[in-house]
């Protein structure tokens, strides 16, 4: 039995991305891990677009690169080894959108991975780049050790925003075990002129 309708965090997160990324937006993936949400998001965007790619880990900003190579889509990518926190150091245009997956590397060393201190700073700052109407999107990864805490942290920050300011969606599967993902969905508002 398969299910068709209320899906996967991953598939939905997809979904979400083919309705709002469109040829020329500019986009950032905040957590580049093996290069899957850039790769798309490259085509996307197409030459006229750009996509800011951040991993503070040297072997995630290879095998991107390496992928992004082999696709062709390498000259509308700009790939940061940094950490996420310090994005406003690197960018200053405007967002269209915006990506986080939190926890550590598929397949890569599960010590090193995203730690609220600094998430918390870079969602603030991305929520300062996104352009009206933009949107961003975080997937928590709870199952490994600190990720629940790490998500409990990002839904008390997001929780708080204004609403007259942003629109904060929560998708989370209320009946699964083994930990699945969280999503969070933030919108910003089109600022109102009086």
């Amino acid at each position: 039995m398969t299910y068709k309708n209320i899906i996967n965090t991953i598939e939905i997160t997809r979904e979400f991305i083919y309705m709002h990324i469109k040829e020329g937006k500019v986009v950032l993936d905040c957590t580049v891990g093996n290069g899957n949400d850039t790769i798309l998001l490259a085509k996307l965007v197409g030459d006229k677009g750009k996509v800011y790619g951040f991993d503070i880990q040297r072997k995630a900003i290879e095998i991107t690169k390496q992928r992004l190579i082999d696709e062709e889509l390498l000259d509308r990518v700009v790939l940061i080894e940094d950490g996420h926190e310090n994005i406003d150091s690197y960018i200053e245009e405007k967002l269209d959108f915006v990506i986080y997956n939190l926890g550590y590397l598929p397949k890569g060393d599960k010590n090193i991975k995203t730690k609220p201190s600094t998430t918390l700073v870079s969602i603030g700052k991305s929520l300062d780049l996104l352009k009206e109407n933009g949107l961003l999107l975080i997937t928590c990864y709870v199952g490994h050790e600190g990720g629940m805490e790490e998500k409990n942290s990002v839904e008390e920050f997001l929780s708080k925003l204004n609403q007259k300011e942003f629109n904060v969606l929560k998708y989370d599967f209320i009946n699964q075990i083994n930990n699945p993902p969280v999503l969070y969905g933030v919108e910003k508002s089109k600022l109102r002129r009086d």
